[in-house]
């Protein structure tokens, strides 16, 4: 018994420490690298097995300068087996029985689940999505699905962030940080991207300009240290090899400005060709599992016209950076990856869609390039770095996060000269069509985010204090210290109260309880009449006193995740007056905003 109390005391301490964030980002940043190294040799494994042994399908490889003596491309020719169709639909059936067979929320592309978690399920994440999406996103990826890496790195980051604190008992915004923290170290490990990963979590999760700052110091330390790792296994070279670009010549933001335009307009047409797409396979009155093989045999038939579209398409992202691609076929690759990658995720499919977003991009770039270079030649410096500048810009209009998109560009491809056309074409990308987002589960801002409706309670009740809600408290059901847990359970059989405070012979509260603390202590192997009120409680009470601002008060509430709080006498903090419950607080923010929107309409 004292052993437990021990653990458990340690526990409470270590959860109340402010730096226990920035301990756990560690962890979780060594285990989203750990997953984004397995996850790469897995898919990179099946992607050599499937396309490049049974398919024949060699495309450039990404990071590999020799491209640049490799012949130019102008025709959409590849040798391959006529097999070669067949694979995606294969994995898609692979993919779509485990995804809805175990875990139906792990359909699509992950960072939408990552969104869903953080603002509507309190951060949680159950335990087997992060693996179903794993293995469903290397069928997926590796049998030439046009799917990124992202959404599945992702996800299993940000379920070890969702695990670890509920295994400790953390609060609900401190899963919400782990979770965020997961999801950059996996992010930030794959592109090779830890400054990029971090600001990626804070900002996709909303449509607006905003960031999530509470979490901005978790994510970068679990970035960095998931980042290390993953160097350390497979090294430190970007991702993609490209050559020295640099700007000088201010004219030619103009011709940035216009691909920022470009960018948002072929966005629109992406959306709505996804999730166009999504509906019609819905209608189909075939099962779920079914339909991601349906998509893969689309995508297989595609990829008979058009074979560039399959996998991540890197190598010719690769390809176009260094000019080794006609104008025409970039265009024809841009538009046929949209329909691809819609035929792959859409349908049920398991993959990220981070990667085919730069593709799209870096394609349309190439060909927007290529045709200001025969029309403007004045201006146009080098039209192969306008390869680079639509893969931010066309990422960061369908997505809203421009800042981390062009920081992630920026170290994937470990060229910072275009920083400035990169803020241009983000920027002007994102705000031409604010609402157009490939995340359906971005929200606006932090106002509209369920996670944050605290922070808004609180302006309400500005100037109102705790003795105001005094009629409305709970008379506090006490109970002694050494009161054996059968006689607890008939004491508050009837209380309708969620937490109860221990008290000693004088009345003097010594720690608290609540009616879940009951229930995890009976799971344990200890008769219950050894088992006393002391045992259940904890030491360390939050508590309100009369005089207190309801605000300060609804914020520890909601920071520590309470149903209630005791509200203490000044004199005497130990003893306790009544209970004051979230609810009664929540009422009283409701008669507020009743008599604030009175206010409004009787000065109108």
């Amino acid at each position: 018994m004292g052993f437990t109390l021990r653990i458990k005391a340690l526990t409470h301490a270590f959860s109340e420490s402010s730096y226990r964030l920035l301990f756990l980002a560690v962890l979780v940043g060594i285990v989203a690298g750990g997953g984004a190294l397995l996850f790469y040799f897995a898919a990179n494994a099946v992607d050599h097995l499937m396309l490049g042994q049974l398919g024949n399908y060699q495309p450039p490889h990404e990071g590999n300068p020799a491209v640049a003596e490799m012949p130019f491309i102008d025709n959409l020719g590849m040798n391959y087996r006529w097999l070669l169709f067949l694979l995606p639909a294969l994995g898609g059936l692979v993919s779509g029985w485990l995804v809805y067979t175990f875990a139906p929320e792990a359909e699509g592309h992950g960072t939408d689940g990552v969104l869903e978690a953080f603002h509507r399920k309190g951060g949680v994440i159950r335990g087997r999505v992060p693996i179903i999406k794993a293995i469903a996103s290397i069928a997926t990826i590796g049998t030439g699905g046009s799917a990124g890496r992202e959404g599945p790195i992702a996800q299993i980051g940000a379920g070890f962030g969702s695990f670890i604190a509920t295994r400790l008992k953390l609060s609900t915004m401190d899963r919400r940080i782990l979770l965020l923290a997961g999801m950059a170290g996996g992010i930030g490990a794959t592109f090779r991207s830890p400054l990029g990963g971090a600001l990626f979590a804070v900002e996709v999760l909303y449509r607006d300009p905003e960031f999530e700052h509470e979490g901005l110091i978790p994510c970068i330390i679990s970035s960095i240290v998931a980042y290390s790792l993953f160097g350390a296994v497979t090294g430190w070279d970007p991702l993609l090899a490209t050559p020295h670009f640099r700007f000088d010549n201010p004219y030619e933001l103009l011709l940035f400005g216009a691909l920022g335009l470009a960018c948002a307009l072929l966005g629109v047409v992406y959306v709505k060709v996804f999730y166009g797409l999504r509906e019609i396979f819905k209608r189909l009155p075939l099962p779920s599992w079914q339909k991601p093989a349906i998509g893969g045999l689309g995508l297989g038939l595609l990829a008979m016209l058009v074979p560039q579209v399959l996998g991540s398409g890197y190598g010719w992202v690769q390809a176009a950076l260094y000019g080794k691609m006609a104008l025409w076929v970039m265009l024809i690759i841009a538009l046929a990856k949209i329909l691809a990658t819609s035929l792959t995720i859409s349908s049920g499919g398991s993959g990220g869609v981070f990667a085919p977003s730069l593709v799209i991009g870096a394609m349309l770039g190439g060909a927007f390039g290529a045709s200001a270079d025969i029309l403007f030649p004045a201006l146009t410096q080098d039209p192969r770095a306008y390869v680079l500048i639509g893969m931010a810009g066309f990422f960061a209009g369908v997505a809203n996060a421009p800042i981390a998109t062009l920081i992630m560009v920026s170290e994937l491809t470990g060229n910072y000269g275009l920083l400035a056309p990169l803020m241009l074409v983000c920027v002007v990308a994102m705000l031409t069509r604010r609402k157009n987002s490939i995340y359906e589960k971005q929200l606006p801002g932090r106002f509209d985010s369920p996670a944050h409706l605290g922070d808004y309670v609180i302006d309400v009740l500005e100037g109102l204090t705790v003795a105001d809600l005094a009629d409305k408290g709970r008379a506090p059901v006490l109970v002694p210290g050494g009161m054996t847990l059968p006689n607890i359970l008939n004491l508050i059989s009837t209380a309708k109260g969620a937490y109860y405070p221990v008290v000693n012979q004088q009345g003097l509260m010594t720690g608290i309880f609540s009616v879940t603390d009951i229930r995890r202590i009976l799971n344990e192997d200890i008769p219950p009449g050894l088992i006393i009120a002391q045992d259940l409680a904890t030491q360390t009470v939050l508590t309100a006193l009369p005089d207190e601002p309801l605000p300060q008060v609804m914020k520890r509430l909601t920071l520590r995740n309470l149903d209630e709080i005791p509200v203490v006498d000044p004199a005497e903090p130990r003893r306790v007056l009544y209970m004051l419950s979230r609810r009664s607080l929540l009422a009283r923010y409701a008669e507020q905003i009743e008599k604030t929107r009175e206010g409004f309409q009787s000065q109108g």
